[in-house]
């Protein structure tokens, strides 16, 4: 059979390469399958094998996961795509074989098509076979990574939570874990496994739902309360989560998590403070300790229990042991520095949060080793540790004891040695100080005395152990980690060359720079060398052109070293050269020039200080910090009572906070405060003083009142009682505001709308049979108070009970170690007959157990309970008795405590001046407006017919009219709006009340006291004198001499004038030296340094002796005083005119008072500077030549001059000068100088110069000729020269601001004046690059001003422009900083760039 032909035969060059094409795509297709299939076995065994040999978790990414569907889907691709190609293939061989056998027929045609299809087939299913295999391989191998990577520990995706639910029912504990493989569970209470089947049926349900755990109780009761755990583990770990339960029972506000019976189960017992830590005053050198109590024993006492100061944890050390024994806590410091002072804090941990008590610890300065030297310095610390030298600082102390601080003497100590070897000195006016020549390796502690012109003080507290090393070694190493934790370390040292000369040091500076030194410092040089290295200095005055090597005791080893010989007013720069074992650098760049700065001003005092009210014996203060940067160290805080001249120190360590609490005041007196900054400058001016303000409690609301008591019950209405609020605010409690609330209704509805005077309220309008509960508030002059918990709920019934009432109103007073005084109020429900007596029982703190105080009833309401033990605490109550029994009884009172208390006060009794007999109590503690209530025999106020109450502020008199056997009795009183026990009881008995009254009548009837009898007296002229000495008379008394029997009226008025005046004058000196007297007067004298003293001495002083010193009529705080030895001292450092006056000084105590007076005003105010014009001329210093820019100076120093009272006079070869257009004279304060003007050759010779003061006359003389006239000269023509150049250099004079803002698309003109000849060229500069005056950039010069114009100025334009002028003489920069701001935006400022 011949095969038709196709169009297509035509084509069969292209059937041909259409063949080669698809076997070509084919075998490209083949091979890119196999590359990808080889790659993902290899991945997938990379990942399994990076599994298996890693001990982390691992994170599997989505390919990993479905590795299986990847595989299965290649696999489907690849059969599908051979399929397709293969038939295209066959095809194609079948047309190609067709051509080629037509002849062979059709038979043969078939044979060979089933053929191939046979063969096709075949094919097929092998590869099919094949890849089935390899898939189910590659899914096996999957699956095996999967699980392999799926095993782990488990691990709580949710984990348990606590609960809290009410008895009698269910809660389910519930948490999700995951893991692999599949893990056990355990549930646990408390620790002790969970077994259902020791439970009732149904108790317990545990499940395990694909991780989903969960524990069912059922039929809770407060038992199952406890801490739950669940445990679950496999093969790779285990992990657990606990929660608490919480079962309430109906207990109300008991139960909860925030219940004691819960924390003290979950946590246990709670420790509280039993005692209150009190402010310590210690003293320098001695041991202090603090105490504090606890309710019980402190379990893990040493974690629990910490102690800080000032917010730092404390540490037991040498000096101080924390210790805990027998239910307290201790800090003991066996020596005292003032670096001790601080507020101490204790505070231990308790299932209901920390608590923590707080007392402030005052450190007092030690006695002095000599009187008057100051107390000693504080604080001192080491910084800038190097090798050979460091920096030590200090704090200066508080109190100077009336002398100037002159400078601080620094002492060392070699390692553990207790050799202190002075040092160094450092001048008074700063707390700073280099330390230089120490050695390498050495360590050293330091210490530092103050020093004033009365001695030195006892040495500070030792600073901390310093090593000296190079402390920037760590800096030139560097640490390369390998190897899981292992360091090398590299120093840069290992990469110089063992031999190389350094280079030379860089970076010289000032690092540094104070009154009386410099700190230069520099850095290391690079390269360095591997040899140690020291540096040797250079210095040259500027100007001089010269260098001059600086020397040293001992090598410099270190970067830094401190300049002590510099002079002031000269500037200096400086060079380093660093030297090893091969030889020297070349020298540094020169430093920017270096002078010493002025002296160091103290900070201002801080402002706006005020005092405030806060307890009965503290004052707190306040004031606005010192903006003093780094410098500040802290403030002292000085105290006066109203009225004293000495300030006494309130601390003696600086603090830095703005507010402090000053303890240890006398309640009711008054006080004033000032505050002082602290610097290493020194101790700053005093603030200005506050106002006088009076030791009180400061005025606050009341806390609530509690303890609530139905008193009486009717129908529809109630009387409550309550008890007053345990703090009452410092004010009287004006009243009460009551709410009551029916227990049926939601709502508090008030019962008054105006306050209560008293703590008994008669509610009506109730309804009979409902429950109540009342609340309440107490008013005082500071508002309404903390409100009151709710009462406890009371029927609204009717009272019919036989028995009476409770008393109320039961107060405890007058509070004796074995003693009280109980007073109450009778019941105001009596039962069915009158009260006929009550019952007192007492309790004992921690008993259960009522006693009776006496064994038979008491008929009134008051009873004194005696033989109590003291220390410990009691509760008291009453019942009432009627003819039907005992009654309810009242509420107990709170715990007291008996003991005896050191400040409490007792009724005074005595006569005032007018004879009257008077009880007086006095109580400084008392609140304001408070009142003093008087009773006698406890039965109420007394009678006012015969007694008179005077009242003060806290201060209240009893005064009896008439007194006689009516006013004996006991009285009473007590201060009833205190929070304390404020009250006192006296007996006045008949025989006090008969001496009383004699000495009443001695003061309204008084005889003259003789105090000596007749005394004769024979005078020169023959004549007789009888005279005796009497008390003081008052100006109404009258004398009449008797003589036998008749009165004697012929003695002369004169002479018995004069012998009155004399006798007074000998009175007058006897009393004089009853108490302190001056044994010597007021006297002056002049020192060397021209220091005018005034001295005077006190005799017959004791501790409470007060001195004060005067100056015209005002205190003069200058002054000092010597208690041991009585001596008194004002220094006037420079005397002037303005110094001219009285002094006075004035000695005082309780038995009297002496002054003595100085006038230094004419006579005495002539001779003071008489002797102080003399002085000043033995002082002058011999003449000095020096030349200066207009010339050559003579001129020599003094210590005191003073025009009118002395005079000078100048000579030129012993011809007298005066002054003209050449040569010029004149003085100063401490100089007298002759000028030369244009010094020429005639001007050579001996000077002379004559001092005259009044009697005394001096003569100095200096030759100007030879050398020193050369010398003078040629700096006269140096500084001429330099003069000249500093007038004709360049300059920018004046014009330009520091900073200028201007809004955008503005016109910008800044104009500056420049001076300098010749003229100076002119270039702007902006942001240090030049200008380009180029479209809207134009300058304009007109003469000496010089005009830069920008317009329509943008953002771009802002920056920092300079105007750089130079000529042959020199040049300047002036710069001005432009800020551009937008329209609408607010201009700001820059700061100075």
């Amino acid at each position: 059979m011949t095969l038709p032909h196709s169009p297509g035969n035509a084509g069969e060059p292209q059937a041909s390469q259409a063949v080669q094409v698809h076997r070509l795509e084919h075998r490209q297709e083949e091979e890119q399958r196999e590359e990808r299939q080889h790659s993902l076995h290899m991945g997938s065994s990379v990942q399994r094998r990076t599994y298996r040999s890693s001990e982390e978790e691992q994170q599997f990414s989505s390919e990993d996961y479905a590795l299986a569907a990847a595989l299965a889907l290649t696999a489907s691709s690849e059969l599908s795509w051979e399929a397709k190609l293969r038939r295209q293939t066959t095809t194609v061989e079948l047309e190609e074989r067709g051509q080629k056998r037509v002849g062979f027929g059709n038979d043969l045609e078939r044979m060979e098509m089933a053929f191939l299809r046979t063969q096709r087939l075949l094919r097929q299913r092998r590869d099919w076979k094949a890849l089935r295999h390899r898939t189910e391989e590659k899914v096996r191998e999957a699956k095996e990574l999967i699980e392999l990577c799926s095993g782990r520990g488990p691990w709580f995706w949710i984990p348990l939570r606590s609960h809290a639910i009410w008895e009698h029912t269910t809660v389910l504990l519930t948490c999700t874990v995951q893991g692999s493989p599949p893990f056990q569970v355990t549930w646990y209470k408390n620790d002790i496994r969970i077994d259902p089947r020791l439970f009732p049926p149904g108790k317990y349900r545990i499940t395990n739902n694909y991780g989903l755990l969960t524990l069912e109780i059922r039929r809770c009761v407060v038992e199952d309360s406890g801490t739950y755990t669940v445990l679950v583990k496999n093969a790779y770990g285990q992990a657990s989560s606990f929660a608490k339960v919480l079962i309430r029972s109906y207990l109300e506000k008991d139960a909860g998590f925030d219940s004691d019976i819960f924390k003290r189960s979950m946590f246990g017992p709670s420790v509280e403070f039993t005692s209150v830590l009190k402010p310590i005053f210690a003293r320098e050198k001695e041991p202090f300790s603090l105490t504090c109590l606890f309710s019980d024993d402190v379990l893990e006492a040493e974690q629990r229990i910490q102690w800080f100061r000032d917010g730092r944890l404390l540490r037991s050390s040498t000096r101080r042991q924390i210790l805990y024994a027998d239910r307290q806590a201790f800090v003991k410091v066996s020596c005292a520095y003032k670096e001790d002072e601080g507020l101490y804090t204790v505070r231990v941990s308790s299932p209901f949060g920390p608590q923590e008590q707080s007392a402030y610890v005052f450190i007092r300065d030690a006695a002095a080793e000599k009187p008057g030297a100051p107390g000693s310095p504080l604080s001192v610390r080491c910084l800038n540790v190097h090798r050979d030298c460091l920096t030590l600082t200090w704090a200066p102390p508080s109190d100077t004891r009336g002398s100037i601080i002159t400078g601080y003497s620094i002492e060392l100590c070699k390692g553990d040695s207790e050799e202190w070897v002075p040092c160094h000195k450092a001048p008074g006016g700063t707390c700073r100080c280099p330390i230089q020549g120490l050695t390498e390796g050495q360590s050293y502690r330091f210490r530092v005395r103050a020093i004033s012109k009365a001695g030195s003080s006892l040495p500070s507290k030792p600073s901390e152990v310093v090593v000296m090393g190079d402390h920037d070694a760590i800096q030139r190493k560097t640490e390369i980690p390998f190897d899981l934790g292992s360091k090398i370390t590299i120093s840069k040292s290992d990469f110089e060359d063992a031999v190389t000369i350094p280079s030379a040091p860089t970076n010289v500076h000032a690092s540094e720079i104070r009154e009386a030194y410099a700190v230069l410092s520099w850095e290391e040089p690079r390269p360095r060398g591997r040899a140690p290295l020291t540096y040797s200095l250079e210095k040259s005055i500027i100007g001089s052109g010269t260098w001059e090597a600086i020397s040293s005791e001992t090598p410099i080893k270190s970067p830094r070293f401190a300049l002590l010989d510099l002079e002031k007013g000269k500037s200096y720069v400086f060079r380093v050269r660093a030297l090893n074992q091969y030889g020297m650098s070349d020298p540094s760049e020169p430093s920017e020039p270096i002078a010493l700065k002025g002296k160091p001003v103290t900070l201002p005092p801080p402002a706006q200080v005020q005092a405030f009210r806060d307890t009965q014996t503290s004052v707190s203060l306040t004031w606005e910090p010192v903006e003093g940067g780094t410098e500040l160290l802290g403030y002292y805080i000085y105290s006066r009572e109203a009225g004293a001249s000495e300030w006494q120190t309130v601390n003696n360590k600086p603090i830095l906070d703005t507010k402090f609490s000053v303890p240890g005041l006398r309640t009711g007196k008054e006080y004033e405060f000032c505050i002082r900054s602290v610097s290493e400058a020194g101790v700053g001016e005093s603030s200005a003083v506050t106002q006088p303000i009076r030791v009180k409690q400061a005025l606050a609301t009341p806390s609530a009142p509690y303890d609530f008591a139905l008193l009486s019950c009717g129908k529809n209405e109630m009387v409550i009682g309550w008890k007053p609020p345990k703090r009452r605010g410092g004010g009287k409690i004006l009243g009460y505001f009551m709410d009551q609330h029916d227990s049926e209704e939601s709502d508090w509805h008030p019962v008054n709308h105006q306050p209560i005077p008293s703590r008994v309220c008669k509610v009506t309008n109730l309804h009979e049979g409902h429950f109540y509960e009342f609340r309440a508030r107490a008013v005082n002059w500071a508002g309404t108070g903390e409100l009151s918990a709710p009462s406890s709920l009371f029927e609204c019934k009717e009272w019919t009970m036989p028995e009476p009432g409770p008393p109320y109103d039961v107060r405890v007073s007058e509070v004796k170690a074995t003693s009280v005084m109980l007073q109450w109020e009778p019941p105001l429900y009596i039962g069915v007959g009158p009260v006929t007596g009550y019952r007192v029982s007492f309790q004992e703190k921690g008993s259960e157990e009522w006693k009776p105080v006496t064994p038979d009833v008491t008929s009134g309401t008051h009873l004194r309970v005696s033989d109590l033990q003291p220390g410990k605490q009691y509760m008291f109550q009453i019942q009432a008795v009627n003819s039907a029994g005992l009654g309810q009884p009242s509420v107990p009172t709170d715990p007291v405590l008996l003991e005896d208390k050191p400040d409490a006060r007792e009724i005074e009794v005595g006569v005032d001046e007018e004879g009257r007999i008077y009880l007086a109590f006095e109580a400084p503690e008392a609140p304001d407006f408070s009142e003093f209530q008087w009773s006698k025999d406890y039965k109420g106020p007394p009678d006012p017919q015969r007694v008179e109450v005077e009242d003060e502020i806290t201060k209240s008199k009893v005064i009896l009219k008439e007194p006689d056997l009516q006013d004996l009795g006991v009285y009473s009183v007590v201060v009833p709006d205190a929070d304390e026990d404020t009250s006192a009881s006296h007996t006045l008995t008949e025989e006090e009340l008969n001496k009383l009254k004699k000495l009443s009548h001695e003061i309204r009837n008084p005889v003259v006291k003789l105090i000596s009898g007749w005394n004769v007296d024979i005078l020169e002229q023959g004549e007789v004198r009888l005279w005796l000495e009497v008390e003081k008379l008052s100006p109404a008394a009258e004398l009449h001499l008797i003589f036998n029997e008749k009165e004697i009226f012929s003695s002369p008025v004169n002479e018995f004038d004069k012998l009155l005046r004399k006798a007074d004058a000998t009175r007058r000196d006897w009393k004089r030296k009853q108490g302190p007297y001056f044994q010597e007067p007021l006297k002056w004298k002049v020192t060397e340094d021209c220091q005018v003293l005034l001295t005077c001495k006190v005799t017959n002083t004791k501790k409470e002796t007060r001195f004060q010193w005067f100056f015209q009529k005002k205190d003069a705080p200058s002054g000092q005083y010597d208690p041991q030895t009585g001596a008194g001292l004002l220094c006037i450092e420079a005397f002037s005119k303005e110094d001219q006056g009285l002094y006075r000084a004035v000695v005082s105590d309780d038995r009297g008072e002496d002054d003595t007076i100085l006038d230094l005003t004419g006579e005495g105010l002539d001779a003071v500077l008489t002797e102080l014009g003399r002085i000043g001329a033995l002082s002058a210093t011999p003449l000095k030549i020096q030349g200066t820019e207009e010339g050559i100076r003579l001129f020599s120093k003094v210590k005191f001059y003073h025009m009118e009272y002395m005079k000078t006079t100048w000579f030129h070869k012993d011809k007298r000068l005066e002054s003209g257009d050449r040569v010029r004279a004149g003085t100063t304060l401490d100089e007298i100088w002759l000028h030369i003007l244009d010094p020429k050759d005639s001007d050579k010779g001996k000077y002379t110069l004559e001092i005259t003061a009044g009697k005394e006359a001096r003569q100095l003389s200096a030759d100007l000729s030879g050398q020193a006239f050369d010398d003078a000269l040629a700096e006269h023509q140096r500084l001429k020269a330099l003069a000249v150049i500093e007038k004709n250099r360049a300059k920018v004079v004046r014009g330009l601001p520091d900073v200028a803002t201007i809004m955008e698309d503005k016109t910008l003109c800044l104009t500056c004046v420049i001076s300098g000849d010749p003229s100076p060229e002119i270039s702007w500069l902006k942001n240090d690059q030049p200008v380009s005056f180029l479209d809207r950039y134009h300058m304009e010069v007109k003469g000496t001003e010089v005009t830069i114009t920008i317009e329509k100025v943008t953002s771009e334009d802002s920056g920092r422009y300079g105007i750089f002028v130079k000529n042959k003489y020199g040049s300047e920069t002036g710069q001005v900083t432009i800020s551009v701001f937008k329209h609408g935006e607010e201009p700001k400022e820059l700061k100075k760039m």
